[in-house]
């Protein structure tokens, strides 16, 4: 099923499993997709920043995201095909789309700076990919260091009809949330999901903004699915208690650098991947890290029993 306007959940942002010697492991890809699908997840997206696509050839990269959407029988899998040219991006979207995947997601590049370039660039990448492609606007200052007023990202919206889903990254970002969501209910907008990443940073008040679920990463996808549905729910307290007790190892999992190596390791630990390896370059995690986020655990698992987490382990098979 195609991308809608509609997508509303949790949406796990993948990391691309690799053997310690840095090639693809699909098995465990394969496993990650199980367990993605297992704790509740609405779907999932590959290659996206913390998914290491920059590190994989083109043939990798089709290799992986059709590996995720042939696996997937209840999620849909949205790909990253961000790419310097659109003869690469295009070819990775309709390889995905061909495979099943429900959408592709397409980040600016860097060099963007005015508004018309960064207009006239999402006009030119949605031509790229075909009308009949749904995607992902992401907007990711901190990192793209591309900035997004409310009114520009209308205006892209509107001008490109198989836009239907904007992954809100913005830090600060609640004030954009309620500019689009004020937009829609003075008709100047069409419908629009939003789902938000910063590696949930900021998922409790996204929610109480108008968010439709999440669209990151985070070594409990089951606190993200929480949180969305006790929010929707209006069981206010109950959501943000729940994300209080992860706070402290969601901020410790967004350290610039060094954040994926932590989530592959609690992957790891709850044997969903066979190794916390990442491609180089690449972070390690010290043993001083790793002490530090099993006293994190600990924390956690006093208001959550899913954070008790047993010796280390690795993925079956």
């Amino acid at each position: 099923m195609k991308l809608t306007a509609d997508a509303k959940g949790t949406f796990a942002i993948a990391p691309t499993p690799f053997h310690d010697d840095g090639r693809i492991d699909e098995r465990s890809i394969d496993r990650l997709t199980d367990f993605y699908e297992e704790v509740g997840c609405d779907g999932v997206t590959v290659l996206g920043i913390m998914g290491e696509a920059p590190k994989l050839d083109a043939a990798e990269a089709e290799q992986v995201a059709v590996r995720f959407v042939k696996r997937a029988r209840k999620m849909q899998v949205i790909v990253g095909v961000s790419a310097p040219g659109f003869a690469t991006m295009r070819s990775l979207a309709k390889a995905s789309m061909d495979a099943g995947a429900a959408g592709v997601m397409i980040a600016p590049p860097p060099s963007l700076r005015t508004d018309d370039q960064i207009i006239g660039y999402f006009k030119q990448a949605a031509e790229a990919i075909g009308q009949d492609v749904p995607w992902v606007l992401q907007d990711y200052p901190l990192t793209l260091s591309v900035v997004f007023t409310p009114a520009v990202i209308r205006k892209i919206v509107m001008d490109n009809p198989n836009c239907v889903m904007l992954k809100h990254e913005d830090w600060p970002g609640l004030e954009k949330i309620s500019a689009l969501r004020n937009f829609q209910k003075d008709g100047s907008l069409r419908p629009l999901s939003i789902l938000c990443g910063n590696g949930g940073l900021f998922l409790d008040f996204e929610m109480e903004r108008g968010a439709d679920g999440a669209m990151t990463g985070y070594a409990f996808p089951e606190l993200l699915i929480d949180v969305v549905r006790l929010s929707k729910q209006g069981k206010r307290d109950a959501a943000h208690d729940l994300f209080d007790a992860h706070l402290p190892l969601i901020r410790y999992e967004q350290q610039p650098g060094a954040g994926l190596a932590v989530r592959k390791y609690v992957l790891q630990k709850r044997g969903v991947i066979a190794s916390s390896a990442q491609r180089k370059p690449g972070a390690t995690i010290t043993a001083a890290a790793k002490a530090e986020v099993e006293y994190l655990l600990s924390r956690v698992a006093r208001v959550d029993k899913r954070a008790n987490l047993g010796p280390q382990s690795s993925a079956a098979g």
